[in-house]
């Protein structure tokens, strides 16, 4: 392992560890993501599921906005807790994702995120698979 992505799940593991939750199956509190590291964790989500909601096209931030929030729903939340987000104009997200699962030597979950815009909501459902590097890979 090279010393960047060390220093990289290092920050990651001690962030995870300050999270705290809301009683009531609340939201995890946001990760800090270094721009350096980060970069790879999000860039192996192929756009994540929320690339695949009809007719939305979300702007940059908001869509690694919601690419953060899927990596820390699949790599670090309880089955079931959701992951919340906020971007501009309206936009915010949710991803859940569940209990994970062994398909040969990877860990997997299914998940959902869920879209609002304005007053419209949308829910994209998938699944990934854990990588050895600590990326996710989407399941097609």
């Amino acid at each position: 392992m090279n010393i960047s992505k060390s220093i990289f799940l290092l920050g990651l593991s001690i962030t995870l560890a300050g999270c705290s939750t809301s009683s009531g199956g609340g939201s995890i509190a946001p990760l800090a993501f270094s721009s350096s590291g980060s970069s790879t964790y999000l860039k192996a989500l192929h756009g994540g599921i929320v690339s695949r909601v009809n007719g939305v096209q979300l702007d940059r931030t908001d869509s690694r906005l919601a690419l953060e929030a899927e990596y820390r729903a699949l790599e670090a939340a309880p089955g079931g807790q959701a992951v919340e987000w906020q971007g501009g104009d309206g936009v915010a997200g949710k991803v859940v994702a569940a209990a994970p699962y062994q398909v040969g030597s990877q860990n997997c979950r299914q998940y959902t995120h869920t879209l609002t815009l304005g007053m419209r909501s949308e829910v994209a459902r998938g699944a990934a698979c854990r990588n050895g590097d600590g990326t996710w890979t989407p399941l097609t």
